[in-house]
């Protein structure tokens, strides 16, 4: 019901243990009600919808992140734990507490619940997936476990909307009632904790009584699935088919944005009189744009599959096998999905690092994801390889480019264990948070809930992501265009903008790479996105036209005018720096702060320009140094 004194509907908070169907449940109470913001100051989402009862009466749901306990160990939790006691700034505390569990697994939460119960927030116990509880034999004392525990008990099957009416009507009574009592939380000792675990255990053992028939499903699943031996390999079937999914699937739909925004920006160049005015809009605004919708194919594709397996009960699991291999570098096991979404786009990978809960462990994951060779690089690497590595054979049956664009992968992935150990073996000491988790049981994902979760992650992308990404392009926009080229200048134009005078102004840094200053002058508009140092090369090597004839003449022209110590050096420049504006605000984006993103602009620099110093004297030392 609506609160008069304070002129706002009563709110319900959803808390719960991860993987519970607590965001199932959100969903099914709000419908499309709902909308997704941050909380004050963090990156941690604030999901908040409305809900009519029976007699007409608007309250107010907030779906608050997965915690296992008040104490907080990550920054979802401690959001979790602010807003249940009413510390947020600009937020009221719940009017009444939904503690939503997973019926079939109710021996973490019984722990939550009696946390919950000293808050002193009336509260009613949403016993969740209680149909799959049912199938599988377990046998509840509601009524019991209703009068021990001292808080309404109500059974929902949020996918199908079950016990959705009656769930709200408590909730509403309560609300109404408005009884309330002095919080008696705080941070337990570790005895408290230890008597709040067998209290846990006395409740469970009391009213949850296991099947007399077992449901074996899960268990004969489990003993396919986390086989050291064949669970990873079904592991990495299912990861080729997403990576392949995400690399291939998202091809044609974002080549036809990339082409739709062509085609508004030819439009726009054909009608608007030549000037600044003209290619603000068409080369800065447009192209700002379609830079950042082209990413949105494979957000949308990465999430969908992984919130496919979130919903099935695998996420978990694939967790548990890779965090062994993982955890060698200083890795979380959870850190792998990320890592190897990378390999398309950094950013739906830096996006995915969320599924990790330890700050540490998901700043780690984030500042080594753009180490991976992602698809923007690729155009880079052919352009160089097809006009540096001849297509020979070695050992008789391996193509030496086809092993030089191994190697640069090889380098990526290497390079990315070795700082995430490095992270966290000299500036975050200490091993990484082991990977605890109750395993869920499998379910049949609903539809409705998985198209509902990708679609708003990709709202959450536009909006994020969208007024950063589309800022630097306008900032490199700038640098590239202004000021333009004097009356009677006969080189191309960047090279009189303040790229070029950049450019020319880092010709003595880069000399001991071996970059000259054309080299340099790419390196400026490429920061748009790696791939844009392709057509900026061919800006400054006076290459017109476009296709595989335009490439085919600009490698030329390099093959002509840079050494082969210089090219190799470039390669390995593109291997680790940070040449993608884009990637560095989905950072800022993630952290909610400049500092990370500077941290891996910095560090990656550092990275790219030792190797490139390596490779070119190395190659010098060989006799490449000298261009045709």
């Amino acid at each position: 019901m609506t609160d008069v004194t304070l002129g706002r509907p009563s709110r319900l908070a959803l808390v719960g243990n991860p993987n519970s169907g607590k965001t199932a449940l959100f969903n099914a109470l709000t419908g499309s009600r709902q909308k997704v913001a941050n909380y004050a100051g963090v990156t941690v989402e604030r999901k908040e919808g409305t809900v009519t009862t029976a007699d007409g009466r608007v309250l107010s749901v907030l779906d608050l992140p997965g915690t296992y306990s008040l104490r907080a160990r990550s920054p979802d939790e401690a959001v979790t734990r602010d807003a249940v006691l009413g510390r947020l700034v600009g937020e009221t505390p719940p009017d009444v507490i939904i503690c939503v569990a997973d019926a079939t697994n109710l021996r973490l939460v019984l722990r939550l619940i009696l946390e919950l119960k000293q808050v002193g927030r009336p509260m009613v116990l949403a016993l969740n997936m209680y149909d799959i509880a049912q199938r599988q034999g377990l046998r509840i004392d509601l009524e019991g476990l209703k009068a021990d525990l001292g808080i309404p008990i109500v059974t929902t099957v949020a996918t199908r909307k079950r016990g959705i009416e009656d769930l709200v009507a408590q909730a509403d009574a309560l609300a109404g009632d408005k009884i309330t009592t002095e919080s008696a939380w705080r941070e337990p000792s570790a005895a408290e904790i230890r008597h709040a675990h067998r209290e846990a255990q006395r409740v469970m053992k009391a009213y949850v009584k296991a099947p007399e028939r077992p449901d074996t499903f899960t268990g004969k699943l489990d003993a396919v699935l986390l086989h050291p031996v064949a669970g990873i390999l079904i592991l990495f079937t299912i990861l080729f088919v997403m990576f392949q999914a995400v690399f291939t699937w998202a091809t044609p739909v974002m080549e036809g944005i990339d082409w739709s925004f062509g085609q508004v920006g030819a439009f726009v160049a054909a009608h608007l009189p030549d000037g600044l005015i003209k290619s603000f809009i068409a080369d800065g605004l447009i192209a700002g744009v379609g830079s950042v919708l082209v990413f949105l194919p494979q957000i949308l594709i990465l999430f969908f599959f992984i919130i496919l397996l979130e919903d099935f009960g695998y996420m978990a699991r694939a967790a548990f096998l890779m965090d062994k291999i993982m955890g060698g570098a200083g890795l979380h096991g959870r850190a792998f999905i990320p890592l190897l979404s990378s390999f398309a786009c950094a950013i739906p990978g830096i996006m995915s690092t969320r599924v990790i809960d330890n700050k540490r462990d998901r700043l780690t994951t984030i500042l080594v994801a753009p180490l991976m060779t992602c698809s923007a690089r690729i155009p880079v690497y052919t352009l160089i390889i097809a006009a540096f590595i001849p297509n020979t054979s070695v050992a008789g049956f391996l193509s030496l480019p086809g092993l030089v664009m191994f190697g640069l992968y090889a380098s990526g992935i290497v390079s990315a264990l070795a700082v995430s150990f490095v992270i966290r073996s000299v500036f975050w000491r200490g091993r990484v948070e082991p990977f605890m988790m109750e395993l869920p049981t499998y379910k049949a994902p609903d539809p409705k809930n998985v198209a509902r979760n990708v679609l708003l992650r990709g709202q959450i992308f536009l909006k994020r992501a969208g007024t950063t990404i589309l800022g630097m392009m306008v900032l490199i926009w700038i640098l590239s265009t202004i000021p333009g080229p004097p009356p009677g200048a006969t080189g191309p134009a960047i090279d009189y903008s303040f790229a070029g005078m950049i450019g020319h102004f880092m010709e003595p840094v880069m000399a001991p790479i071996g970059f000259n200053w054309q080299m340099s002058v790419a390196l400026i508009p490429g920061m748009a996105a790696r791939e844009v140092a392709v057509a900026a090369l061919g800006t400054v090597y006076a290459i017109g036209g476009s296709g595989d004839a335009a490439t085919a003449s600009l490698g030329h022209a390099l093959a002509h005018q840079w050494s082969l110590a210089s090219a190799l050096a470039f390669l390995a420049w593109y291997v680790f720096a940070p040449q993608c504006a884009a990637t560095l605000g989905v950072v800022k984006r993630e952290t909610n702060s400049w500092r990370w993103p500077i941290v891996m602009f910095v560090y990656m620099t550092a990275l790219a320009y030792g190797a490139a110093f390596i490779v070119y004297h190395l190659a010098v030392m060989a006799g490449l140094g000298v261009a045709p």
